[in-house]
């Protein structure tokens, strides 16, 4: 058991609590484990290239079922603002999270700090080694049953003071409340489908499997190698919640190094596209589920 939940190994077998001896003493994690999961492909499957290469869609419990009246009222929206609008009259009735990002007015009238994916969004977008990216990587552990490579340093053991400190960080009562995992569970949905949607002016056709994205970085300490077939190609395993853009020039203001992969589209957990009223979009933002990824590497 590793903070409640069971461990399993890529056969499906339960897992060993660090890592078994013919594993690289510093391999990741999240390269011999895996959480169980919420959704109809398992773990070690949805971590494959074998998934990359011929992906599935994924669904995240009864979450759509559930909130049957959002997704119905969205199929009568009209284009992609109205729809985003109608997300966010939504999640504001559900949870008290308001569009301003301000906390929600209670019986003395004073606002109060409520968790809301819109906070947690922006604080990745600052840096996803905070709090903010500790909890959404700890809803990608809960729903995919993906663990993390990297979260401030590498995460190699559970009986680590890295370990611990992304822990704590994922399970803090300031950002993980007001059933902030339900509220990404409807992030997601949402995302997917506005992606299946079509709308004229999407990045991607409505028919589309993959998109082409790009990553810039300087060395490879967040994700791990397994493999380098030649010197314009590597098999990495990506952080269990990554950031690619679908600009490469943008790609390249953020390291030396640049990452082309097609990413299934199932595996997209936001996009820039999908909250045109907010400041997202600037750097072509998109938050991409890990596992490992054949990836083109170049220089600039």
């Amino acid at each position: 058991m590793a903070d409640g939940s069971v461990m399993r190994d890529a056969t499906g077998r339960p897992a060993l609590p660090d890592s078994p001896p013919d594993s690289p003493p510093d391999s990741p994690l999240a390269l011999h484990a895996h959480r169980t999961n919420l959704v109809n492909v398992p773990a070690a499957l949805l971590c494959s290239e074998a998934y990359n290469d011929e992906p599935r869609r994924l669904r995240i419990g009864a979450t759509r079922s559930d909130q049957a009246a959002l997704f119905e009222a969205l199929d009568e929206s009209r284009d992609a603002l109205t729809a985003s609008d109608i997300f966010q009259r939504h999640m504001a009735g559900l949870f008290g999270v308001n569009p301003d990002f301000s906390g929600s007015e209670g019986p003395d009238g004073r606002r109060r700090f409520r968790a809301s994916y819109l906070r947690l969004l922006k604080g990745w977008m600052f840096d996803s080694n905070r709090a903010e990216g500790a909890v959404l990587k700890g809803w990608v552990e809960s729903r995919f049953g993906l663990l993390p490579t990297f979260h401030g340093e590498p995460l190699r053991r559970f009986a680590s003071d890295a370990w611990a400190a992304y822990g704590e960080q994922k399970q803090s009562t300031r950002f993980h409340n007001n059933n902030i995992h339900l509220q990404l569970d409807l992030l997601y949905e949402f995302c997917q489908w506005t992606i299946r949607r079509g709308w004229p002016d999407a990045p991607m056709p409505d028919w589309a499997s993959h998109i082409r994205l790009y990553r810039g970085v300087n060395d490879f300490q967040e994700h791990h190698v397994v493999a380098r077939p030649d010197k314009r190609t590597a098999v990495l395993r990506l952080n269990n919640l990554c950031s690619f853009s679908i600009d490469r020039d943008i790609a390249g203001q953020f390291g030396d190094h640049i990452l082309d992969a097609w990413v299934p589209l199932p595996k997209i957990v936001f996009f820039r596209d999908i909250l045109p009223r907010y400041p997202f979009q600037g750097e072509g933002e998109y938050l991409v589920i890990g596992g490992d990824y054949r990836v083109g590497v170049s220089l600039l």
